[in-house]
């Protein structure tokens, strides 16, 4: 079990960032700018990016950071490594759209031992730690029991990031749709992530995320006792960026039809995964 200084440390980040998005939420005047096709930052980012690093930084001076803004920071002890979203939603966030969260997962030697998703809005945070289950506003949670696809209730994301895959996607997009109840695509993949750990999804799946998306997110799942694989069912899920996750049954059935259309292989070579600055480090 993770030592509660991480979780409390994560949980408080995770406040500290919100603090500085809830006062600039829906405000007309901030300095936005484009770091490639569709994909942007403000300076509420920033700012939620500041506060969340000062907080670990204060408590871990000795620890790696990787956040989604700054990049990697430090080799640390060599054994940790925080991984951060500042705000994830970003575009949802510009256009004043109420769904878009923080997330905070420390590893330790290259696996998640904590976790935290932070839903400002709405005040809900979501906490996992390896081999301590995960909780929701302080109650344990558990992923549905759904018994499989069908009737389903899923969240998924467009691969913005990997669009020369996009027919994959749309072939595994429709073999989903065709047998779940529902798809959902809300854009802030650590809340699709924290609500499928909490049951209210049943599964998800999506290509090309990065490790800030997915760390806390999945351990969340796991704990809840849920599966997240990689297209090809293994682990890779960090380095590739390519997640299934949910329910036993509805990640088993959603991995198997995804597998017609997609698989690790497949996706590097339409669109190799990109190398983080520092992966040398990571550690996953």
């Amino acid at each position: 079990m993770a030592p509660p200084s991480l979780i409390d440390t994560a949980v408080d980040a995770c406040r500290a960032g919100a603090e500085e998005l809830l006062g600039r939420f829906r405000r007309g005047d901030l300095a936005v700018r484009q770091k490639a096709a569709h994909d942007f930052v403000s300076e509420a980012d920033e700012a939620s990016e500041a506060a969340v690093l000062a907080v670990i930084r204060s408590r871990f001076p000795g620890h790696a950071v990787l956040s989604e803004e700054e990049g990697i920071v430090g080799a640390g002890d060599g054994r940790h490594l925080w991984i951060v979203d500042p705000l994830d939603g970003t575009t949802n966030f510009l256009q004043g759209l109420p769904i878009w969260g923080v997330s905070v997962a420390c590893l330790r030697d290259g696996e998640v031992v904590a976790g935290v998703v932070h839903d400002p809005l709405s005040e809900q945070f979501f906490v996992a730690e390896l081999g301590g289950g995960a909780r929701w506003n302080g109650e344990p949670m558990r992923v549905s029991r759904r018994p499989g696809l069908a009737e389903a209730f899923v969240a998924t994301g467009y691969p913005f990031k990997a669009r020369e895959a996009l027919d994959q996607y749309l072939g595994a997009f429709k073999a989903v749709f065709l047998q779940a109840k529902a798809i959902r695509r809300c854009g802030a993949a650590v809340l699709d992530l924290a609500y499928t750990a909490a049951g209210v999804y049943d599964g998800f799946f999506e290509f090309r995320l990065s490790p800030w998306d997915l760390a806390a997110g999945s351990l969340l799942i796991e704990e809840a006792g849920g599966v997240a694989t990689d297209l090809d069912g293994g682990r890779a899920f960090l380095r590739g960026g390519n997640l299934i996750a949910g329910s036993p049954a509805v990640q088993e059935e959603i991995l198997y039809l995804i597998g017609s259309y997609a698989d690790e292989a497949a996706l590097d070579s339409l669109t190799p995964a990109t190398a983080l600055p520092g992966s040398d480090v990571l550690g996953f």
